[in-house]
């Protein structure tokens, strides 16, 4: 790497303006390795990819783009168990400088239930982190994401960067429109499957700094002033798991595909929007991505 590069993403700042950051230039620094971390994982190179993720997960721009996103979402006015928001330019300035590896521990999550959409009697739990997870979470995201782009199926939607509920409806109006298309659906949903997923796969598969992922996994909710521990699942509700269950669903397709390879006569498609491979569903509700995502 040359030395303007590992100059322009080392992190030197020992204070830090929130109001003059050059976000151009932010933006410009990660694209730069996010691409280059896709030409390594194309060509198969991961401890290229590993080094890369470094230097992106330990550099300025990195991180001031990180808490941009977790201080600009829907969630940016709720709290994790310490009760800490990130609502002014000092609090976000300080806070790049505190998304530190060295040292870090990440505070158990703050579980809360809210009621599905699409049946509101029931409730879907929440494990809303602290904001400084959050932040971390979203910094080691900008290093997951172009691996898992990278990887992922051709016709998976749900929580991937340029697509949508729309994106999913489209490929399932191409497979089903023509008289000469397959004339049955196998619906699949996948049951409870952000709190089933294994911790001990995760580690061992996805690409990523092995220490953050398991204290992350393993960092347990509170729920009524009580600790619980978890030993599987991810938490819905952190920046980092949508991104992590896809990848632990990536394949299914390719799968598919050597048991019904694309022959006139098999006229077998498969469309996947998170844990849902549901063309009928996606067709009939025609929702909003929230909606498409209640089990």
């Amino acid at each position: 790497m040359k030395a303007k590069e590992i100059n322009a993403c080392a992190t030197s700042h020992t204070k830090v303006d929130w109001h003059a950051v050059d976000w151009r230039a932010a933006n410009r620094n990660v694209h730069r390795l996010q691409t280059r971390i896709v030409k390594a994982t194309q060509e198969g190179r991961w401890g290229k990819v590993k080094t890369l993720q470094h230097l992106l997960t330990h550099s300025y721009s990195g991180k001031v783009l990180a808490v941009r996103r977790v201080t600009e979402n829907q969630g940016k006015h709720t709290a994790g168990v310490d009760g800490e928001i990130w609502n002014t330019p000092a609090k976000k300035a300080k806070a790049v400088l505190s998304l530190r590896q060295r040292g870090y521990r990440p505070s158990p999550l703050r579980r809360i239930y809210i009621p599905k959409k699409s049946n509101p009697a029931k409730l879907r739990p929440l494990s809303i982190p602290t904001m400084i997870d959050r932040g971390m979470q979203a910094l080691y995201l900008l290093a997951l994401d172009p691996v898992a782009e990278t990887m992922a199926d051709p016709n998976s939607y749900g929580f991937r960067t340029g697509r949508s509920t729309a994106d999913a409806i489209g490929q399932c109006f191409n497979a089903l429109s023509r008289k000469d298309n397959a004339e049955w659906i196998l619906e699949g949903d996948i049951k409870s499957c952000f709190d089933k997923i294994s911790h001990k796969w995760l580690e061992a598969n996805i690409p990523m700094d092995k220490t953050a992922l398991r204290k992350w996994l393993k960092a347990g909710f509170i729920e009524k002033e009580a600790y619980y521990p978890t030993e599987e699942g991810m938490p819905q509700g952190g920046i980092a798991s949508p991104v992590l269950a896809n990848m632990t669903l990536d394949g299914m397709e390719t799968e598919l595909r050597k048991h019904f390879p694309p022959r006139q006569e098999n006229k077998v498609n498969f469309v996947r929007y998170a844990d849902d491979c549901a063309p009928r569903r996606l067709i009939e509700k025609g929702g909003s991505r929230a909606e498409l995502y209640e089990r």
